[in-house]
C-alpha cells in the first residue's frame, strides 16, 4: 500500500530560513589566485586530455599558498594543502569522494552517509544546519560549505575556522566550476578536469540519447503544490535528460496551485519514491502522468545534490527512461535500476534505506537547494508566481512544526 507522503521541502526551509540569508552574495562567482611562484593559468573546465588519478600537488596551477574569494566576498587563504576536510553539506562531500579525496573528509553531514565509508567520519549535522562544536571538534583545515548553508559560515569563522561558501549551483556549467573550485582547494586539479571530462561526456550521451524521440513534458513535484521550476539545477537535468518542464515558465521553487498544475498537464512525473504515491493524489492524478501512470524512478542523493557524479546519474536515468518509455509504451520505469546505478560505488557508494524523497516521511535530501529555492512562492494565492518572503519563510516554519525537517546540499 502506498504511505501518504509529508511535503518534501528541504529547498523552501533550507533557503528560507538559511540560504536565503545570503541575499546578494548569491550569486556571486568566485575567483582564485595563487601567490608566489606556483602561480599559473587553471586547468580549463571540463578539459580534456586530463592525466593522473589523484591530486596533482606539484602541478603549478594546484599549488599553496593561494588566496580564493568565495561567495560571500571572503577572501580565502590556504597557505599549504588542507589536510584535513569538513564538509558541511552532502554534495561537496560527493564531490570530493569523486576526486577520490575521501581519505582527507574528517566530517561530513548526516545526509552524506549514502557515500561509501562516509558513516566513519565525524557527523556534523546539528537539528537544523551544521553544528558549530560539532564541525570545531574535526579540527578542519578547511571547512566546504556550499550553498544552502549560509547561515553556518560566519558562526564557524568566529571560531577561527577556514571557511570556503559556494555560491548557487544551478545548471551543468556551475557543477562545473564548484568542481573545479573544490579540486584548486584542496590540491586535486587533474582529478577535477577529469570528473568534469566525464560529466559532460554523459551529458553529451543523454543529450544524444533523446536527439531522436519526443520530449515529453514532465514536472519534478516536491509536494503541496511546490515543484522543480526554471533556473534550479533539477531543472537542467530535466532539460538533459530529453525532458521539458512543465513549470519551466516559473522561477526556482514554486508553490503551483491545483487548477495551474491540471492546465500543465505533465506527461511524466520525476519521483524519489519507488511507489509514487503522488501519483494517486490530486492534482497528480487527473494529468495525464497520473492517469497512464507514467514516471520516473530517480536516485534522491543524486537529483537532490548539485555534484559531478548526480549530473552523471541523473542525466542517464532520466534519458533511458525516456527513450524507454516512448519505445515501448511502458507504464513507469524504475530510474533506480535503470541508469542510477551509482556508478563507480567504491567512490559514491550505494544510498541508504532512508534515502527517499518526493516528500516521503524523512524529506528529500537537497543540497544547494538549487540555490534558488528562496524564488518559491509561499503566496496565499498559490499561484505559483515568484514571491518570495515572507510567505516563504511563513511555509518553512510550519514544516518545522511538523517535524518535516530537510535534508540539505
Amino acid at each position: 500500500m502506498r504511505n501518504s507522503f509529508a511535503i518534501a521541502m528541504a529547498v523552501l526551509v533550507t533557503t528560507a530560513l538559511i540560504g536565503g540569508v545570503a541575499g546578494t552574495v548569491a550569486g556571486a562567482q568566485p575567483t582564485i589566485s595563487t601567490d608566489g611562484p606556483t602561480a599559473g593559468a587553471q586547468p580549463a573546465v571540463g578539459a580534456a586530455g586530463a592525466t593522473g588519478t589523484g591530486p596533482a600537488q606539484t602541478d603549478g596551477a594546484c599549488g599553496f599558498p593561494f588566496n580564493a574569494t568565495d561567495a560571500t566576498g571572503e577572501t580565502v587563504t590556504l597557505e599549504e594543502r588542507p589536510e584535513r576536510i569538513t564538509t558541511i553539506n552532502p554534495s561537496a562531500a560527493q564531490t570530493l569522494w569523486e576526486l577520490g579525496e575521501q581519505d582527507r573528509v574528517v566530517g561530513v553531514s548526516q545526509f552524506a552517509f549514502y557515500l561509501d565509508g562516509a558513516e566513519e567520519r565525524a557527523n556534523v549535522s546539528a537539528e537544523f544546519g551544521a553544528s558549530v562544536e560539532r564541525v570545531v571538534d574535526t579540527e578542519p583545515d578547511l571547512v566546504l560549505a556550499p550553498n544552502s548553508s549560509a547561515a553556518d559560515v560566519e558562526p564557524l569563522r568566529e571560531q577561527g575556522l577556514t571557511v570556503y561558501h559556494f555560491p548557487a549551483a544551478t545548471d551543468v556549467e556551475d557543477i562545473a566550476e564548484k568542481t573545479e573550485t573544490i579540486g584548486r582547494l584542496v590540491g586535486a586539479c587533474d582529478a577535477a578536469a577529469e570528473t568534469n571530462e566525464e560529466m559532460y561526456d554523459a551529458v553529451d550521451a543523454a543529450e544524444e540519447r533523446t536527439a531522436d524521440v519526443d520530449r515529453p513534458a514532465a514536472l519534478y513535484p516536491l509536494g503541496g503544490g511546490y515543484v522543480a521550476a526554471n533556473n534550479t539545477f533539477i531543472d537542467s537535468i530535466m532539460n538533459v535528460g530529453g525532458t521539458d518542464n512543465v513549470a519551466a515558465d516559473y522561477e526556482g521553487y514554486p508553490q503551483l496551485s491545483d487548477e495551474v498544475i491540471l492546465e500543465s498537464n505533465p506527461e511524466l512525473l520525476l519521483v524519489t519514491d519507488s511507489e509514487a504515491a503522488i501519483l494517486e493524489q490530486e492534482p497528480y492524478a487527473s494529468t495525464t502522468a497520473g492517469a497512464e501512470d507514467s514516471y520516473v524512478v530517480m536516485n534522491v542523493n543524486y537529483l537532490n545534490q548539485p555534484a559531478p557524479r548526480s549530473v552523471i546519474e541523473s542525466t542517464t536515468t532520466l534519458s533511458n527512461a525516456v527513450v524507454e518509455l516512448q519505445g515501448e509504451g511502458s507504464e513507469s520505469t524504475d530510474g533506480a535500476d535503470d541508469g542510477s546505478s551509482d556508478g563507480d560505488s567504491s567512490e559514491d557508494g550505494e544510498s541508504s534505506a532512508d534515502d527517499t524523497s518526493d516528500g516521503s516521511d524523512d524529506g528529500s535530501s537537497t543540497d544547494d537547494a538549487d540555490g534558488n529555492a528562496s524564488d518559491g512562492d509561499g503566496s496565499d494565492e498559490n499561484t505559483g508566481d515568484s514571491a518570495p518572503g515572507f510567505g516563504v519563510v511563513a511555509a518553512a516554519l510550519a514544516l518545522l512544526a511538523t517535524g518535516l525537517l530537510a535534508r540539505r546540499d
